[in-house]
């Protein structure tokens, strides 16, 4: 488990991650514990990032919703966030204090016992989604001792949901696993093939597995590559190249599409930020809007 904490001119803040128990397989990413007390509210960009995360909150409630969004945010004291190939917002007061799961889409289908493809787009309360087991975790993490005691819950919580879940087909685990490998760059008719599957068999049990088709899903785990270099000061240019852009307005439009911005206007959005903002390492899930 591994702590850090700070001080910036809006408050404090503190995180806590580490990895989840043995027991529960790959599939399950990372926990990370969070609090914060900042002295005016905070807004954030969330972006798609291959992941599935479920947020659980002990004091207060996020407002999140789509980026375009005209009515009013919802409240969530939990949330599950369903797979995505657009923006979300969330917003809070500034006082926040929970824990995160961060999931790959085949784990959480054994988990959250449902097909993700009705998850696409969505964000549920962790009861809505869950019944009375969203609420049992709620209730325990609240009344856990600590960090550790805190994800130990998680472990206890999430090794039986996995035990009477259904497992992800052996051919889907691997296919994203090969995306992740190569952020989204790997030929689909090349995957397809590798699996013994024609690429509609493919396409089928990604939608309820994944979420995402095979194509979108490529598309999320490119742009991650993209960000990534992007924010390690590479020019769009050679970006646009070696993520195989057909050029630099290709790039900028999927830039857009899946920030909401430019890629200059979000890396000054990153720039702004005095204090860790992506959930973990590796991916560009998140920047700091004012």
């Amino acid at each position: 488990m591994r702590g850090t904490r700070g001080r910036t001119e809006d408050g404090t803040w503190e995180l806590v991650t580490t990895p989840p128990g043995a027991r529960l397989g790959a599939g399950v990413l990372r926990y990370r514990g969070f609090r914060l007390d900042m002295n005016r509210p905070q807004r954030r960009i969330e972006l798609p990032s291959g992941m599935i995360t479920l947020v659980v909150n002990l004091r207060d409630s996020v407002y999140v919703g789509p980026l375009d969004a005209e009515a009013p945010r919802p409240a969530f004291t939990s949330l599950v966030n369903g797979p995505r190939d657009s923006p979300a917002v969330g917003e809070h007061d500034g006082r926040l204090e929970g824990v995160e799961i961060h999931l790959a889409p085949w784990m959480a289908y054994s988990v959250l016992h449902t097909d993700m493809h009705e998850l696409r787009g969505r964000m549920l309360t962790l009861p809505e989604l869950l019944g009375r087991a969203g609420a049992e975790l709620a209730d325990r993490l609240a009344e856990a001792r600590g960090w550790a005691g805190r994800f130990a819950v998680v472990d206890d919580v999430l090794a039986r949901r996995i035990e009477r879940g259904r497992a992800a087909a052996p051919q889907v685990s691997w296919a994203w696993q090969q995306l992740t490998r190569s952020d989204g760059l790997v030929p689909l008719g090349r995957l397809a093939a590798a699996t013994g599957w024609s690429a509609r068999t493919l396409e089928q049990r990604f939608r309820q597995q994944i979420g995402l088709s095979p194509k979108t899903a490529s598309r999320v785990l490119r742009m991650q590559r993209v960000l990534r270099m992007l924010t390690a000061g590479a020019a769009p240019s050679a970006v646009a190249a070696a993520c195989g852009f057909y050029d630099q307005a290709h790039l900028h439009r999927d830039v857009r599409a899946m920030t909401g911005s430019s890629p200059g206007e979000f890396l000054a959005r990153r720039r702004r930020a005095a204090r860790p903002v992506d959930r973990v390492p590796g991916r560009v899930t998140s920047a700091l809007l004012h």
